[in-house]
């Protein structure tokens, strides 16, 4: 990477001795979950686990928030999770939201797309935020909880899997030492050196296209929008990617040659001639500049033992589409409340296959949508060539053509086709399945105040709970069990209808959400023995 001026704040964590590190033989300490990585999917997860009432050690070998902007794209599912985890304002706040996107050919608009395009929802399809910015707000709510132990500068450098523990062996400025953990989490990254570890590998597709990025500072007029290029007239027979990001920084992404020499091309010399032509000036000034090669891979198991994989330890896809960092965010979130589950006797160990089934399963999708997203960028042959010029000169004149050009189908959340879900028994015409994720809507308090059901949902614990379209008649909750009402005499009131409406509601109709708000199971009248068993198979108990 060439690092030109860079003016953010790099955070920086001083290393702390720790009393574990004087702990030996048989008087060594033990936790019941240790997560490595403190990247985005790390601390999400630690934070999520904690609130939950788990005590987490999360091991970090830097001591410093990461430089670069990174990842930037981040989903309306990541802001509703991060919402949870009590950060979603500042992410949202600082952020630049969009939902427009715009495809062009040569210097010729193809069709624009809006992400959001009905009202009704608390938070945005996309903000675009620097990670540096993401990390630095996650461990600001790191530091506020007591359950969660940061440590900087402590590597994980061997891991011995035992029946009932993982022995990890951590090297510090003092030397090294051992803890064991019930659990452990990779969240260590590409290159993680846990999958090292167990002995795993990826399985998948590196593409020989590279792309560079520069993070440029400028005052600029484009609209807060994406904008794609195929063939723009400043960078001939490639592609090209503008984002803006906060504090008048915009991300670039241009395609290059595959045999490009990288060690060249980032060069600022070098990168500054290609920005100009794209821009019409030279007012701007490099924050960062990386290159990149696609990749699209992932372990063949998520779980090895008790040593779990999440994030880009366990899948890696090409930056288009942003399916990297909010994946990984859907990885954190479907395991943090089965991990509680289990470490408290409510579910059995065997949930934890849950994890690797669902979001294995949410990797090949990714894997596909972006796979499919670099062929058609960056054709190989002949044949993907034509076919992509064909589609391209459709695309002027059909809709149909519109529908099949691919720069980089965008993230949405993943639709699990699972064991925990409970089929479908009565008939509907709309609504989210069971496996699909909770839609927000605008309700009201009784009193008028506004709150979305999002909302209603994190005041629930983030447990089980029962979404409920009122009759007259409550239904008959399983003690735990959360209750949202919509509708009657004390529930909330669904003043503009939306709720209803997208949630295929009439009277009685109600849903079992999960602790990461999927929905379980879905009723046109909720039984209580109905219930019992949807929340028996969701738990992993059958």
């Amino acid at each position: 990477m060439a690092q030109a001026k860079s003016p953010q704040a790099k955070t920086q964590f001083g290393y702390r001795r720790h009393p574990d590190q004087d702990r030996t033989g048989a008087n060594l300490a033990e936790h019941p979950v240790v997560v490595v990585g403190a990247g985005p999917v790390g601390l999400s997860l630690a934070i999520d686990l904690a609130q939950r009432g788990q005590r987490v050690v999360l091991l970090d070998d830097a001591d410093r928030i990461g430089e670069g902007s990174r990842a930037i794209c981040f989903s309306k599912r990541s802001l509703e999770f991060w919402d949870r985890l009590g950060v979603g304002d500042r992410m949202v706040d600082k952020g630049v939201v969009w939902s427009v996107g715009r495809i062009f050919h040569g210097d010729q608009q193809l069709y624009q797309f809006n992400l959001l395009p009905e009202e009704g929802h608390k938070r945005p399809a996309f903000i675009n935020l620097q990670q540096f910015y993401a990390e630095a707000y996650l461990v600001d709510r790191v530091e506020r909880l007591p359950e969660i132990d940061l440590r900087w500068r402590n590597k994980v450098i061997a891991a011995e899997s035992r029946n009932d523990s993982v022995a990890l062996t951590i090297a510090t400025p003092d030397g090294a030492y051992q803890v064991h953990a019930s659990f452990v989490v990779a969240c260590d990254g590409a290159r993680s050196s846990l999958r090292q570890m167990v002995g795993a590998d990826f399985a998948g597709q590196v593409f020989e296209d590279q792309f560079l990025i520069a993070d440029v500072k400028m005052t600029a007029a484009f609209p807060t929008e994406r904008w794609f290029w195929f063939d723009p007239p400043f960078h001939a027979g490639r592609s090209a990617l503008l984002h803006r990001q906060p504090d008048d920084i915009w991300r670039i992404d241009l395609q290059l040659d595959p045999d490009a020499d990288p060690s060249v091309e980032k060069q600022p010399e070098n990168v500054r001639p290609r920005i100009e032509r794209m821009l019409g000036h030279d007012k701007f000034e490099f924050e960062w500049i990386s290159l990149y090669k696609f990749q699209c891979r992932r372990m063949a198991k998520f779980i090895h033992g008790r040593v779990i994989f999440a994030g880009d330890s366990a899948h890696q896809v090409s930056p288009f589409g942003a399916r990297g960092a909010n994946s990984g965010l859907e990885d954190a979130e479907n395991l943090a409340w089965k991990l509680d589950r289990i470490l408290r006797g409510l579910s059995p160990a065997g949930l934890l296959e849950s994890y690797h089934v669902e979001r294995s399963a949410a990797a090949d999708e990714n894997i596909r949508e972006s796979t499919r997203s670099t062929d058609f960028m960056a054709p190989v042959t002949p044949q993907e060539a034509r076919l992509r010029q064909a589609v391209l000169s459709l695309a002027k004149d059909t809709e149909f053509g519109k529908r099949m050009v691919n720069g980089g189908r965008l993230s949405v959340p993943s639709v699990y086709d699972t064991p925990l879900s409970t089929d479908d028994r009565d008939i509907w015409r709309g609504g989210p399945r069971p496996g699909a994720s909770m839609l927000d809507a605008p309700v009201a308090e009784r009193d008028g105040s506004s709150i979305y059901l999002t909302e209603a949902f994190i005041k629930q614990g983030a447990r089980f709970t029962l979404l409920e379209f009122g009759n007259g008649a409550a239904a008959d909750v399983p003690e735990g069990v959360g209750a949202i009402r919509i509708g009657g005499e004390d529930g909330l009131v669904d003043a503009q209808g939306l709720a209803g409406k997208r949630y295929d509601a009439e009277p009685g109709t109600a849903y079992l959400l999960r602790p990461d708000g999927y929905v379980a199971a879905r009723f046109r009248k909720a039984q209580r023995p109905a219930l019992d068993a949807a929340l028996s198979r969701a738990s992993g108990l059958n």
